[in-house]
């Protein structure tokens, strides 16, 4: 395709396999999640080679520098080519911590047992000192 191409952000994000589908791709774009060279983007936005996508998703600024233009959907690995991740890995690694006993089930010496109800409490309570979920709220 030529340099000078352009095409609409919310079709560019699901081509390039960012998002699921096109409308939610859209709904970001609405919604203010997305911007295109710090400038918030709607849905019809156009897109051109050399652009800077901010664009959040889970609660992650992904940015990303447009490197071709794709109108269809295609494989993951056809698509990964289609631009560079540019997001810093500090911002890809910012939940890691708090995800820490955040697991369905706890990680316990084998052969340790239930933990009784004083030590769950310990827990719960520990829990709740360190991972204050208003912290992560936005």
């Amino acid at each position: 395709m030529a340099t000078d191409e352009k095409i609409r952000i919310d079709k560019w994000l699901w081509s390039i396999r960012f998002f699921k589908s096109r409308s939610i791709a859209s709904d970001a774009c609405t919604g203010g999640k997305v911007k295109i060279n710090d400038i918030a983007a709607k849905a019809s936005s156009l897109v051109k080679i050399g652009d800077k996508i901010t664009c959040k998703k889970e609660h992650i600024n992904y940015e990303l520098i447009v490197k071709a233009i794709i109108g269809k959907r295609v494989s993951a690995p056809i698509a990964i080519t289609c631009y560079d991740n540019i997001t810093p890995e500090t911002e890809l690694n910012k939940f890691e911590q708090w995800f820490v006993g955040k697991a369905p089930t706890e990680v316990r010496d084998r052969g340790s047992g239930r933990p009784t109800k004083r030590d769950r409490r310990d827990i719960d309570e520990f829990k709740d000192r360190i991972f204050d979920e208003d912290d992560f709220n936005e």
